[in-house]
């Protein structure tokens, strides 16, 4: 069935339609067109949602738009309101949420609240705003002139989500560029869309005036019509590469400011003096949670020869006791977003196979506590996984964990080095020197020492190299602030009003 548009038996189907949020309200807008929204533990439609068309997308840019004026001009005391009230309806309601997110996404509650604790965390950065939008001030850099420098925000800016955190990552965009001054367009996911309209309505209900943020759901009609848009200042996106070259390169040449957060390969070097029980237990955790569904998972080990079979037979024990099922029902792993997306993930098993990789764990059978209907695959391990093979190469999304052995730190670090990707990296050791000297040879925008998913803190930016970033620009902490405005620097002097003469020459500092 085609995740794009219903066929009549969805639209038969008795469930809710997902409205547009535009200038405080929700709207059904002038498109014909929805989406189904899955549950994907049940394997059934849930909901539909609206699929925006080029005036429902400007409908809510020139809502925005019109909010802009006011809300650029709301001094920094109230706007910070706004935000700690945000952030304690945000806090005291995480529970709704996760319900909303594990019901579209399929991730498990403890999943959900830590995706939602790690967006809090960007929302009280947000409430700091005042100590990073400040400007410089140099006082009598000539006789009686002073320069200073403010920081304003730039006007209407748009936020494109992916599924795979829907209430995550529009937290690491909305927050900043609301608290900077600027009106907001959401475009989330129409796989999981209710999170982003869920959180538009407890900004209003923290006092954040209609229009400043709105939300229009919709597929690369409504994207394209947001990169178009002359009035839309800037972009922030996170997604797969190929789209977050496309999102750069069409914004850019529309004349707007673009953050786009691409793919990744995020491998796990572990040396011979490492702690094993330690590392098995990070590529558990952080090559299966979230059904591997994360920009950030660890999707290869490097093992070095001389450990990598006890390495493997650890990893192997610990998944044994993984349960998969409902993400409400306690499981340690849910399902995956949608049907073809579990059918793509799960041909990359076959794949290993014929590649000449060993499949230790095959989880495309998996015993699972749920309905039978749900896009299950359980966690999967593959061994001796050639570097030539797209099992390798190709960034999986899904609960499959590749090992590649090493001869060593020279070869693995080379390994890493010679990706495409450049998001995340770790390395496990107990070794100072080694972990100092990959800290600084490593071709990575986030590196791990000991720890396998190095999502930096808020106040520190998020973001990586080479193919998985494109524009000069992180995401959330000092990048995010300094994205989402602009600095004007201003030359006074105030002078008696006798004094003057003209003089053409070119300006001296005297």
């Amino acid at each position: 069935m085609s995740q794009t548009q219903t066929n009549q038996a969805d639209r038969a189907a008795d469930v809710a339609t997902i409205d547009h949020w535009i200038g405080g309200a929700a709207v059904a807008g002038d498109g014909d067109r929805t989406g189904p929204v899955y549950n994907p533990a049940l394997g059934t439609v849930s909901k539909h949602v609206r699929f925006a068309d080029a005036a429902d997308v400007d409908a809510a840019v020139q809502a925005a738009a019109q909010a802009f004026p006011a809300w650029r001009d709301t001094s920094i005391a109230k706007r910070q309101q706004v935000m700690f009230a945000f952030r304690e309806l945000l806090n005291a309601r995480a529970d709704e949420l996760a319900a909303i997110l594990t019901s579209e996404h399929g991730k498990v509650l403890a999943d959900a609240h830590g995706e939602i604790a790690r967006g809090l965390e960007v929302v009280e950065l947000a409430c700091a705003m005042p100590g990073y939008t400040k400007g410089e001030y140099s006082e009598n850099v000539s006789t009686g002139v002073d320069v200073y420098t403010v920081r304003q925000p730039l006007g209407v800016v748009g936020i494109i989500s992916p599924f795979n955190f829907p209430a995550m990552v529009p937290l690491w965009f909305f927050p900043i560029a609301i608290a900077a001054g600027n009106t907001v367009v959401l475009k989330p996911s129409e796989k999981d869309p209710s999170a982003s309209v869920w959180l538009a309505r407890l900004m209003q209900e923290a006092g954040l005036p209609d229009g400043v943020l709105n939300v229009v759901h919709g597929d690369k009609v409504a994207v394209d019509a947001l990169l178009e848009h002359p009035t839309v200042r800037a972009i922030s996106f996170v997604g797969s590469t190929p789209i977050a070259k496309y999102i750069y390169e069409t914004a850019s040449a529309n004349g707007k400011r673009v953050q786009a957060l691409g793919g990744a390969k995020n491998h796990m070097l572990v040396l011979p003096d490492a702690d094993l029980d330690l590392a098995a237990d990070a590529a558990v955790n952080a090559g299966f949670g979230s059904a591997g569904e994360r920009c950030m998972a660890v999707s290869v080990v490097l093992a070095t020869d001389s450990i990598a079979d006890e390495l493997v037979a650890k990893v192997r024990e610990r998944m044994a006791g993984l349960k998969t099922g409902d993400g409400t029902r306690g499981t340690d792993m849910g399902p995956l977003i949608t049907r073809e997306h579990r059918d793509k993930v799960a041909g990359y098993v076959e794949l290993a196979t014929a590649d000449g990789a060993s499949v230790v764990v095959d989880g495309r059978d998996p015993e699972v506590d749920g309905e039978p209907d749900g896009f299950w695959l359980g966690p999967t391990l593959v061994d001796r996984v050639p570097t030539s093979s797209a099992v390798y190469r190709d960034e999986i999304f899904g609960p499959v964990l590749s090992v590649v052995r090493v001869e060593g730190y020279e070869e693995g670090l080379g390994i890493i080095n010679a990706s495409r990707y450049g998001n995340g990296t770790a390395i496990f050791t107990n070794d100072g020197g080694a972990a100092r000297r990959f800290q600084r040879e490593v071709t990575v925008g986030m590196v791990g020492i000991n720890v396998p998913i190095p999502v930096p803190v808020a106040y520190h930016s998020f973001g990586g190299w080479k193919d998985s970033l494109f524009g000069a620009s992180k995401s959330y902490g000092p990048h995010g602030f300094e994205f989402y405005t602009q600095e004007k620097a201003i030359t006074s002097r105030w002078l008696d009003p006798s004094h003057g003469g003209i003089n053409l020459g070119f300006p001296r500092h005297d």
